[in-house]
C-alpha cells in the first residue's frame, strides 16, 4: 500500500499505521496475505468513493482484476498456503526465517505492487486525486 500511495503522490504516516493488522495473513493468522491487503487498499485509496452513498465502481471491478491476477500467479491470496508456515506460531515463524521465505514474500509485496500499478494506469481517469 505505502508504495501505490508514493506512486500516487500521497504520503501520511497513517498509511502504513493502517496497514500493520494485515501482514503475515492479517495479525499472523495465515489468512489473506498482507501484500494482497494491501493491495486492495491502495486500490481503495485511488479508486474508491467518497461517501457511502457513492458507487463502487470502478473500485470493484480493479479489485476483482487485482484478487484475479495475484491468484492466477501465485495459485492462491492466502499467507499459510503461500508460505507453507503457519506465522501465528514460534515454529512457524523460526521455518519461515530458516526457509529464507522473506524473499518469497517480497516477491508477493512486488507483484501485488506491479498490479495494482497496472490496473490505475487501466484506470487514470477514474483516479481521486
Amino acid at each position: 500500500m505505502l508504495a501505490v500511495a508514493r506512486y500516487l503522490d500521497i504520503h501520511s504516516e497513517l498509511i502504513p499505521r493502517i496497514a500493520t493488522g494485515f501482514c503475515a495473513g492479517m495479525a499472523r493468522t495465515g489468512r489473506t496475505c498482507g501484500a494482497v491487503s494491501g493491495g486492495v487498499m491502495a486500490i481503495g485509496l485511488a479508486l474508491g468513493r467518497a461517501s457511502p452513498q457513492a458507487s463502487n465502481d470502478p473500485c470493484y471491478p480493479a479489485v476483482r482484476a487485482f484478487l484475479d491476477g495475484f491468484n492466477s500467479r501465485f495459485g492462491t491470496i492466502n499467507c499459510l498456503e503461500l508460505t507453507g508456515v503457519h506465522l501465528g506460531t514460534p515454529e512457524g515463524q523460526a521455518a519461515f526465517w530458516a526457509g529464507d521465505q522473506i524473499e518469497h514474500c517480497t516477491e508477493y509485496v512486488t507483484e501485488a505492487t506491479r498490479l495494482v500499478v497496472h490496473l490505475l494506469e487501466q484506470n487514470k481517469s477514474s483516479l481521486a486525486r
